[in-house]
């Protein structure tokens, strides 16, 4: 039986319009939860509160702000000013990319977001230490590009009451194909992804779902294994058919 639900994940540089011509056909596909990716030019925050605005039951998520661009207070205050709903909301958080106390920086930006009674912290964790602060002094980790083979046992070596999410670049479409060899070639030349896909054994275009075809069978995979998997949508082009096309392609009520 099915451990995991099923959600999907869309870029900040999206922006909140588009953002939220997506939102609702994203929760009556039934989707759990919208992802939304938080970098430079693309502001998480606004882009969920957009989605907030024209949904009523659909989850929130941010996969994942980097706490060493955007500290905890910064997050908490956006929070409140954009009158996110906390009842619906996850903010996932990552130490970014300066290495030097990446632990500590994760650990205090936890602290400050629950002290600014933000109730659901997941941790974007690549090594075991993260994963277990994630597990212990958050609600949970967010893994990323990992096979279901590795994201079961990541997730079984965390207590069972830490919830495990894993985000899994898609395609689903052929025209869609060449962005995500791109996106797949980007993350295995940085380091410590490069690092991670060798101490797992596998490439990393193991870790992605290319075609529609494998798309049954990838799914149920990482949904046996973990609490929740987050469809990172791969499309042809950032326009807004593009993506709802996806919805509709993927979706869990289809």
């Amino acid at each position: 039986m099915s451990r995991g639900v099923v959600s999907i994940g869309l870029a900040g540089s999206l922006g909140p319009d588009a953002v939220a011509r997506i939102a609702p056909a994203v929760e009556a596909a039934g989707f759990d939860t919208l992802w939304i990716n938080d970098t430079p030019d693309g502001d998480a925050l606004a882009a969920l509160a957009a989605a907030a605005r024209v949904t009523r039951t659909l989850h929130l998520a941010t996969g994942v702000v980097p706490v060493d661009r955007r500290p905890a207070a910064e997050i908490a205050a956006d929070v409140a000013s954009l009158a996110l709903p906390l009842d619906r909301l996850t903010l996932g958080i990552g130490s970014g990319m300066a290495k030097e106390g990446a632990l500590g920086r994760v650990r205090e930006a936890v602290a400050v977001l629950h002290g600014a009674g933000l109730p659901r912290v997941l941790v974007g964790a690549l090594g075991p230490k993260m994963r277990r602060l994630g597990a212990d002094e958050a609600e949970g980790v967010l893994l990323n590009w990992v096979p279901p083979t590795e994201a079961a046992a990541q997730a079984a070596a965390l207590p069972r009451t830490a919830h495990v999410a894993v985000y899994v670049r898609t395609a689903i479409a052929d025209a869609a194909r060449e962005r995500l060899a791109a996106e797949t070639a980007r993350y295995a030349s940085f380091p410590n992804y490069a690092a991670n896909f060798a101490r797992m054994g596998v490439d990393a275009v193991d870790t992605t779902i290319r075609d529609v075809t494998e798309l049954g069978g990838a799914l149920q995979a990482y949904t046996d294994a973990v609490d929740e998997v987050v469809l990172r949508a791969i499309v042809p082009d950032d326009t807004v058919e593009a993506y709802l096309e996806f919805v509709r392609r993927t979706a869990p009520r289809a």
